[in-house]
């Protein structure tokens, strides 16, 4: 009688899982302020209001030069919104920050006042891992925020598996890493035994503040400042942490597995 009943219940709930990239994303949170876009072109002359309130130095402004905004860096805090009296600064609501290029996360140069989103592997590697991805996820020295936002990919509401995508054991069964952390020098040698035994072709994923950059803990002789300065990274995915939807879609994007239609909705 149980598990009749039980199973009629599961029945009465139908699919639970999102329609996402079908269908619209799931709204975000009031408290989720999404990307940031800096302009330069709008701070005052000698203004530095900015400067001095980021936790981790994610914002710098030489005398003579634009203010310069490192997503990469970031923390979301958005303690320079707050300060900045041109509104030079502001929050976007878009969960899309994924890029495929270190330098892309850099902000405020004219032209460069919003984030130039990742492309997709090159054709021969869209057809190698396009419709099967096998990730091993490389958790080196963070604080497990980023790792819990990646579980929730794993649940029935986001169902990661659907797309091909799977997180595995073994890098040796793996066609890339998923690295969080900030890459501590204890973790350094792991990462690199855990790239080398990934077979070729493979690729990274840099995922979180601290895992581009070092997050918080940024110039910490304990850390290597991000994943890149021990393996190549093909795709950055910014965040302290990262929404399940921003790393949802850094994935699909990387893959070509999104339509742009649904996509290009923010939240």
């Amino acid at each position: 009688m149980f598990v009749h009943n039980t199973l009629i219940h599961r029945l009465k709930r139908g699919c639970e899982t999102m329609a996402y990239p079908k269908g619209p994303p799931p709204p975000l949170p009031d408290r989720h302020g999404g990307s940031l876009k800096a302009d330069a072109t709008k701070c005052a002359d000698g203004c530095t209001a900015c400067v001095p309130v980021c936790p981790t130095q994610a914002i710098t402004r030489e005398p003579g030069k634009a203010m310069a905004l490192d997503l990469g860096r970031c923390v979301f805090c958005a303690a320079c919104v707050d300060v900045c009296p041109q509104d030079a600064i502001i929050q976007t609501g878009d969960y899309r920050m994924a890029v495929r290029h270190r330098e892309d996360l850099v902000l405020g140069d004219p032209g460069k006042e919003e984030l130039r989103l990742a492309k997709s592997l090159d054709e021969k590697l869209r057809k190698l891992f396009g419709r099967s991805l096998r990730l091993r996820q490389v958790s080196a020295g963070g604080c497990n925020a980023c790792e819990a936002d990646t579980n929730v990919l794993g649940t029935i509401g986001w169902d990661l598996g659907r797309f091909g995508i799977q997180f595995v054991a073994s890098p040796r069964h793996a066609d890339g890493l998923f690295i969080t952390g900030p890459v501590s020098k204890g973790m350094e040698l792991a990462l690199k035994k855990t790239y080398d035994a990934v077979p070729d072709p493979k690729i990274v994923i840099a995922t979180g503040a601290c895992a581009i950059a070092g997050g918080p803990f940024v110039g910490h002789p304990q850390i290597n400042n991000g994943a890149d300065s021990i393996v190549p990274v093909d795709l950055y995915i910014p965040g302290c942490p990262p929404h399940p939807l921003t790393i949802l879609d850094g994935l699909l994007r990387l893959l070509d597995r999104l339509e742009e239609k649904n996509s290009s909705q923010a939240a």
